[in-house]
């Protein structure tokens, strides 16, 4: 009875629907008035439509378990490890950093937008480092491995990586005005969608939500941004908004002349847990400790993906480019 009763609380934590029962069995719905009793009525959409397109490729035939192996595992290990220090950092970065805010900002609509731009700054900040710093794409990297794209991805992450996403993230939004309440519901509107954009070609062919595709990064953009296309790598770096990638010259719309080829360009072990999790960060130990001198295995660490002492640089910036300037070559 221990082991149904784990499981069953094991569920109800999952999918969140301990806060909307209790409600519907008291019969007071007062709360959602508030945003916490909205955020409990909104907060099982994300893992039950999960558990929808699980049914949907079940039904199509098309259901392949071993597509969410790693996915699966790393939301193992980020569930008992990675939740805990995140929480810890945001609640330090918030007692440390108030204090030295630039200003006070109020939980008002128009400060709402403000808090917005301001978190997909510091979402921008931290992803595109990530991909351009080796050692920091060695936490980012298990979230690219995946070779399908689906709502199961967005469970996909190293455990150190949520922490240290969120200390850039939490310091640029406290540095910059956005007080705590209004920092944590920009969080959950953020975390809610950054789950969607990674629905799959099952759930959603095109995915461009009609007329917002021009103004907001849809599930089509977040798509772009797993390919390891050449034409698609390290692109739209932010999560709703797409101000930043527009303003550093990062967006990408999905072309409907490439398909997206999901997952790493380096060869893996094809739907192994342990080299999605841990491979990125055995090559890095493995170049720093073959390269010459004490330079270059600093560089190693700090450089982007693909850069090389010997000055063959295989980085995604000049993959990238050398792709576009043949595309531009006649009879290329």
């Amino acid at each position: 009875m221990d082991i149904v009763q784990g499981i069953q609380d094991w569920a109800m934590g999952f999918f969140g629907l301990e806060a909307p029962l209790k409600m519907m069995r008291s019969g007071d719905y007062s709360s959602l008035r508030t945003i916490d009793g909205i955020t409990s009525i909104i907060g099982p959409l994300f893992p039950i439509v999960t558990v929808f397109e699980f049914i949907i490729a079940f039904f199509y035939r098309k259901f392949k378990i071993i597509e969410y192996k790693i996915p699966f595992f790393s939301y193992l290990i980020n569930l008992i490890i990675g939740r805990f220090i995140s929480i810890a950092a945001i609640a330090f970065i918030i007692g440390a950093l108030s204090p030295y805010a630039i200003f006070k900002s109020y939980f008002t609509w128009y400060w709402l937008v403000y808090g917005y731009i301001v978190w997909e700054l510091g979402h921008f900040f931290y992803h595109f480092l990530a991909h351009k710093v080796r050692l920091f794409w060695c936490l980012h990297s298990t979230h690219h491995a995946p070779e399908h794209m689906s709502l199961a991805v967005s469970f996909a992450h190293f455990f150190l990586e949520g922490p240290y996403a969120d200390v850039i993230r939490t310091t640029t939004c406290i540095l910059l005005g956005v007080n705590p309440p209004l920092l944590f519901l920009i969080m959950f509107m953020d975390g809610f969608w950054g789950g969607f954009i990674h629905i799959g070609e099952r759930l959603g062919k095109k995915a461009r939500c009609g007329p917002l595709h021009d103004y907001i990064l849809t599930p089509s953009h977040h798509r772009v941004h797993h390919g390891k296309n050449p034409l698609y790598m390290d692109t739209n770096f932010c999560n709703l908004l797409n101000i930043w990638d527009r303003v550093f010259g990062t967006y990408q719309p999905e072309s409907d002349n490439v398909s997206v080829e999901y997952g790493i360009t380096r060869s893996m072990k094809k739907n192994s847990f342990m080299d999605a999790y841990f491979g990125e960060i055995y090559y890095l130990v493995k170049d720093v400790a073959q390269a010459p001198g004490i330079k270059n295995k600093l560089l190693y660490i700090f450089m982007p993906p693909g850069w090389s002492h010997t000055g063959d640089h295989k980085t995604a910036r000049k993959t990238r480019e050398t792709f576009k300037a043949q595309s531009l070559t006649p009879n290329a």
